[in-house]
């Protein structure tokens, strides 16, 4: 079980506290988390800000938690926060040749959202990776970068089917390693013994040399969804 924290009902439950309650009210947190969370500034980030300043008394009447479940009510109160949301949509990639590519990524199975060139030296051709919240995006006049200097991450929850599937679909992918993804030096043959999230990889690049590193994610790290 993870170190506790003794937290404020009203705030992770929802209730309003006033701005007197909320300068008093405060986090106490077991000595290995290092300090004081305090909370009552204007937005929830600057109310972090004053972490480390030591330990003190809640003032409110409090609730036992753990840190994995205080995270995903933390992650509700700063979306309350005055804070906009900003989701990852499209990452441009440089490619040479476009129709080449295209071949390519509908190859891997990703889907194809659209090809249009609206104006004279401009097409822009998007997939997207299945289950993906993103896309990819290439063609002409979209970027000055040089073909192949790009590098992406996408993660899978199996990455023996995974690079099984890249093989049949004709992918040159690597082999499978685990360990540290850099330096190369580092990396060790075969899956992650232990079949540790993020402890397992494999890589492919399309025609360009663009890169892409597959990641084995089965749990996730606090506060990542």
């Amino acid at each position: 079980m993870g170190a506790h924290i003794r937290v404020i009902p009203e705030w992770f439950g929802g209730g309003a506290l006033s701005r007197k309650d909320l300068h008093e009210a405060a986090e106490e947190l077991t000595a290995n988390q290092g300090g004081l969370i305090a909370v009552g500034e204007p937005t929830i980030g600057k109310g972090l800000d004053k972490a480390l300043a030591g330990a003190a008394d809640v003032v409110k009447p409090a609730v036992e938690a753990t840190t994995g479940e205080i995270t995903s009510e933390l992650q509700e109160a700063l979306k309350e926060a005055d804070m906009v949301d900003m989701h990852l949509e499209v990452d441009i990639i440089p490619v040479s040749d476009v129709d080449r590519a295209k071949e390519f990524y509908q190859r891997l199975g990703w889907r194809l959202d659209q090809d249009v060139a609206p104006l004279d030296g401009l097409r822009i051709v998007q997939f997207t990776p299945p289950g993906s919240a993103a896309s990819v995006t290439f063609g002409l006049g979209l970027t000055m970068a040089a073909p192949g200097s790009a590098e992406g991450g996408l993660t899978v929850s199996d990455i023996v089917a995974a690079h099984d599937e890249l093989a049949g679909r004709g992918i040159d992918a690597s082999e499978i390693w685990h360990g540290p993804p850099f330096p190369v030096e580092a990396r060790q043959p075969g899956p992650d013994p232990e079949r540790t999230s993020y402890g397992s990889f494999c890589s492919f690049t399309d025609p360009d040399g663009n890169t892409w590193l597959v990641q084995e994610v089965t749990a996730r790290l606090p506060g990542r969804v």
